[in-house]
């Protein structure tokens, strides 16, 4: 899997900050401007995908795949992406959204794959089926709240549910591995409106943990800019780079590594639903 553009962590610190720094002066200390009380969000995301897994078996380690390379799948697609936001208060938000990412692939192989417990051999004909299903959902309080913008410190859960089936018809063979992982998230959401029409917002988070049995990593970066076009709606442009890593050695499901990816630019519908 090709590394996350570590340049886009400064990047989005610096969004923030900026955030901090434009909307601080702009008006006395605690006044606001009435902001939506939620929105839905309803978009295209134009995709690409990276994806290295291993599934081992009980006597030993299994083949490193390139889910692209080695087996077809798709490295670009596009998909429908469905979210929202609500606001409790001037300073308490809820973040949710959905998308799948689903998708499938036959061909022959040109190498002898372990999967598990199954052996492929070269030249059969695998049909590969990745299901993928993200689900996000945090929580912000906005520790900094001004007329024209806001920054808060976020968390959450980021639940990435995957599964990944081998099989070839010929013989019978099927292998398939199973992943659900919540993984919890905690960063930084802000927003600055620099025009009455234009507005910008972006997000950073991250997650890591190391239990020795159980290792995993995930970054999460989100820039966007709105154009309203009324008093309701809104056309949108975001671009969104996630990453994450996650080995296992313990027999509970799954037992190997799964290292994958996905970037792209989503343009969206927003849909403000009251003040």
């Amino acid at each position: 899997m090709r590394p996350i553009d570590t340049r886009l962590f400064p990047a989005m610190l610096t969004v923030t900050a900026s955030l901090a720094i434009f909307a601080a002066p702009a008006a006395a200390q605690g006044e606001q401007t009435a902001r939506e009380r939620g929105s839905l969000v309803f978009g295209t995301f134009i995709t690409n995908r990276n994806t290295e897994t291993r599934l081992d078996s009980s006597l030993g380690l299994g083949t490193d795949l390139d889910l692209e390379s080695n087996l077809g799948l798709k490295s670009s697609m596009t998909v429908f992406r469905i979210g929202g936001d609500f606001w409790v208060g001037e300073r308490h938000r809820f973040d949710a959204s959905v998308f799948d990412l689903s998708r499938s692939a036959s061909r022959p192989i040109n190498e002898t794959i372990d999967f598990g417990d199954q052996t492929f051999t070269i030249n059969s004909v695998i049909n590969t089926k990745n299901n993928l299903t993200i689900v996000k959902a945090d929580y912000t309080y906005a520790f900094l709240n001004r007329d024209r913008g806001y920054l808060g410190i976020t968390g959450g859960l980021y639940v990435g549910s995957t599964k990944l089936s081998l099989s070839e018809a010929m013989l019978g063979t099927t292998e398939s591995e199973n992943l659900t992982a919540p993984l919890p998230v905690i960063g930084f959401r802000g927003n600055y409106d620099l025009t009455d029409k234009i507005s910008l917002s972006g997000s950073a988070q991250w997650f890591g943990i190391d239990t020795g049995d159980v290792g995993g990593t995930l970054r999460d970066f989100y820039i966007a800019a709105d154009y309203r076009l009324s008093n309701r709606w809104a056309l949108g442009l975001a671009f969104n780079e996630v990453s994450m890593t996650i080995t296992a050695e313990e027999s509970r499901g799954f037992r190997g590594k799964l290292d994958w990816g996905y970037d792209g630019w989503l343009a969206y519908l927003k849909l403000d639903i009251g003040r």
